[in-house]
């Protein structure tokens, strides 16, 4: 087994398994349950991880999560004047899709 990442919250590492695992990837959450020692232990040891359980998926998994990181983030004027940002493609304002 091999870490892929540390993640800044169990929901986020929960979405980045389930990513890798609808592409194949065999993935776990490690960490899961640490929060609750933080200050015992180092805040930043007790985030969740994902980890990958073959080594030579290591390389995927990590690209993978990579891409979805990097995903652009767009910036919008709607017609009805609101500004959208983000990943949104209507505008939740009046709901028009973006151009």
């Amino acid at each position: 087994m091999r870490r892929v990442r540390q993640a800044p919250n169990l929901a986020i590492a929960a979405l980045w398994a389930d990513l890798l695992r609808e592409a194949g990837i065999a993935a776990s959450v490690q960490r899961q349950f640490l929060s609750g020692v933080a200050g015992e232990i180092p805040p930043d040891q007790c985030l969740p991880e994902v980890w990958v359980t073959f080594d030579e998926q290591l390389a995927q998994a990590k690209a993978l999560i990579d891409a979805l990181l990097s995903l652009p983030q767009r910036r919008w004027k709607c017609a009805c004047g609101e500004l959208v940002e983000g990943g949104f493609e209507s505008c939740w304002n009046c709901g028009r899709a973006m151009p």
